[in-house]
């Protein structure tokens, strides 16, 4: 993912000057892609550079060590995975993050995907009404074979974490489309039989909304890049459109005719209009990711904010280290840590 990033980074416009790799296949591929960076097998090689920012793309549970090291140096920071694997070391990078002379900002793309915008302009439309219930999943339908050469290494990252953390896919939408916080998590495993694979979070949101994410590796995997996400308000419904390829990043949304003046029922299906950078018209499982590193960008150029900064960063990645312990006391309700500051929460959803 870091070479991914580095080279969209540079066709932005972006100077991508060094980049660090422990494994020198990786730097060697490294070698071809960026053929003016300096590579090094040290990040803390990285810290002696020059640096605006960096990206941080390494493993998903060791991340904020780095993040606050490199905020210490002010260099903007855009991590790319889990903010934190505790409240303590949460706690750590929001007090680094906001003394710091540079910014943090969390890489979650999924709030900037086609339908997570499409169905945030409903919601600011108003056509929704108060939102009550929330959905989303983040789910992978993999071969028990795939699934093991993925995750049963518990040297890898992927086999050490708990099943609840990788969250951040799910609830950091959640937290945009709803502009709240987590309040309480309750997890659950889907197969007693297999706890791993996939979990289901039941999430209070401060708003009063629920929030029912599920990630993990289920069959059904959705076409728009493994997300899915259905709103309910007290007035109508926005969900992604359950479907193969380009339609599955549309939008439906329905309202009964108790809402409308002809009291009949109206649905209907929105497209969102292709991004275009450029003159290069964007994969759609890429806009997120983009207009992300654009963001980015205008925040290390110009100071604009961060699209996801580190409290509803914090606050998405404590949701699965709480979920985790829920889990482990027979999926008993745990109440999450406030790391709001008295702000709303930041949403990027609209995008920028």
């Amino acid at each position: 993912m870091g070479l991914f990033l580095a080279v969209r980074c540079r066709g932005l416009g972006m100077d991508v000057v060094a980049a660090c790799d422990h494994d020198a296949e990786r730097r060697s591929a490294a070698a071809h892609e960026l053929p003016d960076a300096e590579l090094t097998a040290r990040w803390q090689d990285l810290l002696e550079q020059r640096l605006d920012g960096v990206i941080l793309a390494n493993d998903f549970d060791a991340h904020a060590p780095l993040a606050l090291a490199f905020l210490e140096r002010g260099v903007h920071v855009l991590s790319e995975s889990a903010a934190c694997v505790s409240e303590a070391e949460g706690r750590r990078l929001i007090t680094a993050a906001e003394s710091s002379t540079a910014s943090y900002s969390f890489a979650e793309n999924y709030v900037l995907h086609p339908h997570v915008r499409t169905i945030r302009a409903a919601i600011e439309a108003g056509e929704l009404g108060r939102v009550s219930l929330i959905e989303a999943d983040y789910l992978h339908g993999m071969s028990p074979a795939a699934l093991t050469r993925l995750a049963g290494d518990p040297a890898h990252w992927r086999g050490r974490i708990a099943s609840t953390a990788y969250c951040t896919h799910t609830l950091s939408p959640v937290l945009a489309l709803t502009d709240s916080w987590p309040v309480e998590v309750t997890a659950f495993p889907v197969d007693e039989a297999d706890p791993r694979s996939a979990v289901v979070l039941a999430v209070r949101l401060s708003s009063g909304a629920l929030a029912l994410t599920r990630h993990g590796f289920l069959q059904g995997e959705p076409d728009s890049h493994w997300s899915w996400v259905s709103v309910r308000g007290n007035r109508a419904l926005a969900e992604s459109v359950r479907a193969r390829g380009e339609r599955a990043w549309s939008v439906r949304l329905r309202a009964e005719g108790w809402t409308r003046p002809d009291d009949q029922a109206y649905e209907e299906e929105r497209t969102p209009e292709p991004l275009v950078l450029g003159e290069q018209t964007v994969a759609r499982e890429a806009e997120g990711t983009m207009l992300l590193l654009r963001g980015f960008r205008g925040t290390v150029e110009r100071a604009e904010p961060p699209l996801v900064p580190v409290r509803p960063a914090v606050a998405a990645s404590l949701v699965g280290v709480f979920g985790a312990e829920s889990l482990a006391n027979g999926s008993c309700p745990v109440r999450l840590p406030d790391v709001s500051g008295g702000t709303r929460a930041a949403s990027a959803a609209g995008g920028p």
